[in-house]
């Protein structure tokens, strides 16, 4: 579903200057990133104003040998290089949203997808929270803010945050919330705890 209209103005977002008549704005790179089969293609796909750019293959037998669909069976693609779309904010920011393969064996592209990017959420299927454990390290290594966020699926999850905290060893200072990745309003949430952690850090 293609969404068109811009999001409530936040004051949270990190602006250079008040916007001038004319001037486009500000262009931000996020990436979404996570396991296989955690929502990565539905949270871009369900904020962006533009038709989201995927890059899904289908799931053969020899991938199916290999990716755990245990927990996703009607899951029929998974995406091969990365995801992309775009929102803007308010008049002052745009968000491109750049979302990482799942797989272990697509990481080689991890490096060039998150160049310049001021954030990252990892979106986190808490019946296999060992799936996210590389993006939460990889993160971390790089020094880029990030937050986690557990995607509700059917509307719950199996653990409670701070168990979810707990597991992945994250440190107080990143913030692990609860959203769902079908929801546009759910991830614009997500998207701006992201954005916070990336002010704080400019300003800190």
């Amino acid at each position: 579903m293609t969404m068109t209209e811009p999001l409530t103005p936040v004051t949270a977002a990190p602006t250079a200057a008040a916007p001038t008549a004319g001037r486009p704005p500000l262009p931000v790179k996020m990436v979404i990133a996570g396991g296989f089969g955690v929502g990565k293609t539905t949270t871009v796909g369900s904020i962006s104003e533009i038709e989201p750019l995927t890059t899904e293959a289908a799931i053969t037998e020899v991938a199916a040998g290999v990716d755990d669909l245990t927990h996703t069976p009607a899951k029929t693609t998974t995406t091969v290089a990365m995801d992309f779309g775009c929102v803007t904010i308010d008049p002052t920011l745009k968000l491109y949203l750049f979302g990482t393969p799942g797989q272990e064996r697509f990481g080689f592209m991890w490096d060039d997808i998150v160049e310049g990017a001021v954030g990252g959420l990892v979106v986190v299927d808490t019946r296999r929270l060992d799936d996210c454990y590389a993006a939460v390290d990889y993160f971390e290594h790089k020094g880029i803010p990030f937050a986690v966020a557990v995607n509700a699926f059917d509307g719950k999850v199996e653990h409670s945050l701070e168990d979810v905290r707990w597991a992945l060893d994250v440190s107080e200072g990143v913030p692990v919330l609860v959203f769902d990745a079908r929801e546009r309003g759910s991830v614009r949430d997500a998207l701006l705890v992201v954005l916070e952690q990336a002010l704080a850090r400019t300003e800190g």
